[in-house]
């Protein structure tokens, strides 16, 4: 079983993510949550793995945390729901959120997912809900732990803040935006700057 995967990142979008290990790539299928955590192209980056056997092929999977693999884990196990689902879920929510969405019993926010409609929304809450009463741990899996929270006041938006703002006041994804902004400190450059750089990595023209 290959639960991790250490190596140089080679290249990354919002579903897939390809790491050198030795001189071996391996493509891995990931959650827009995780592509945002990844680093740059060409440094080194770890992901937790989940390997998927079928008949007609082996498919990895990548996380950026245990708890995020483990979340993966219980939606495939739900009946009708493959690892591509599972992706698109992770994708609009985090570990906690769809914890809190499902034990809340939210099946209009489920339904937000993309490929989830009304019917499969109440069928992963209704299945989810009683695995995830007995693991109340994947509530706090985004919250810091106690003595890791930050001391000093938030800084000043920055110029990439901005940039982040306009971004997403136009319609784009969390997981689009950071990716756009991605290797970008906002030092020396201007917000307009910033934008005409991301709006070319979308394809758009500034």
């Amino acid at each position: 079983m290959i639960t991790q995967i250490r190596g140089t990142l080679i290249e990354a979008t919002p579903s897939v993510a390809v790491v050198d290990v030795g001189g071996v790539g391996f493509e891995l299928g990931i959650s827009g949550t995780t592509a945002t955590s990844l680093p740059a192209p060409g440094e080194e980056c770890r992901l937790f793995t989940r390997l998927q056997v079928r008949e007609d092929a082996m498919t990895l999977f990548g996380f950026a945390t245990k708890e995020e693999r483990t979340m993966f884990e219980r939606l495939v196990s739900v009946s009708k729901v493959g690892p591509r689902l599972a992706l698109a879920v992770l994708s609009k929510f985090t570990v906690s959120q769809l914890y809190s969405v499902v034990m809340a019993e939210d099946d209009q926010g489920m339904a937000t997912v993309p490929g989830v409609g009304k019917k499969t929304a109440q069928r992963l809450i209704l299945e989810l809900k009683s695995v995830f009463a007995k693991d109340h741990g994947l509530l706090a899996a985004d919250i810091p732990a106690a003595g890791q929270l930050p001391l000093a006041p938030a800084p000043a938006p920055s110029a990439i803040d901005d940039a982040r703002a306009a971004l997403l006041s136009m319609g784009f994804s969390p997981q689009e935006v950071d990716l756009a902004l991605s290797g970008y400190d906002g030092d020396g450059m201007r917000v307009e700057d910033l934008l005409t750089a991301a709006l070319k990595r979308l394809g758009m023209d500034a």
